[in-house]
């Protein structure tokens, strides 16, 4: 099947839009992150908008591999589906822990995202191994946000 780039493009500016509206509506807030007492392993500041960034566009990638993938339609519209839950559900994070700084809050939040990515990893993995190995590093990051948020929590 002939590749389609405007159709990857869209894919891959899909997630880096919703993460950049996300950051936008949070402000300023990795500022007030760094004086918060940290866990141990806490990233500097400047190392999440890369994470994130990256992040987002193997986000898109992976996506665009199960739109195109051979599986029936009906499966990878169930995929995708889960896909932008989570998506929706990672849009709200942000805003949970930096804007109104609800650290329990959004670590249950951050939980269900976890469940949400590793449910759309197995899903993306079914329909295509490569689309469900990019989405990998998405879910070794989320498991380490966890831990990020778990620690702020406890020590703030």
């Amino acid at each position: 099947m002939k590749p389609n780039y405007k159709l990857l493009a869209a894919c891959i500016a899909l997630p880096l839009l919703v993460g950049g509206l996300s950051a936008l509506i949070s402000g300023g807030g990795m500022s007030e992150y760094q004086e918060l007492r940290q866990p141990p392993l806490s990233p500097p500041g400047w190392l999440f908008p890369v994470v994130w960034s990256v992040l987002y566009a193997l986000m898109g990638a992976a996506s665009y591999l199960v739109l195109r993938a051979g599986a029936p339609r009906e499966e990878r519209a169930g995929a995708l589906r889960l896909y932008l839950a989570q998506l929706s559900v990672n849009f709200l994070w942000p805003p949970l822990f930096f804007l109104w700084g609800l650290f329990l809050v959004s670590l249950l939040w951050l939980m269900l995202l976890w469940g949400l990515v590793l449910a759309a990893t197995l899903r993306f993995a079914h329909i295509s191994p490569a689309a469900g190995k990019l989405l990998v590093p998405y879910l070794l990051w989320t498991t380490f946000a966890v831990y990020l948020n778990f620690g702020v929590y406890l020590l703030n």
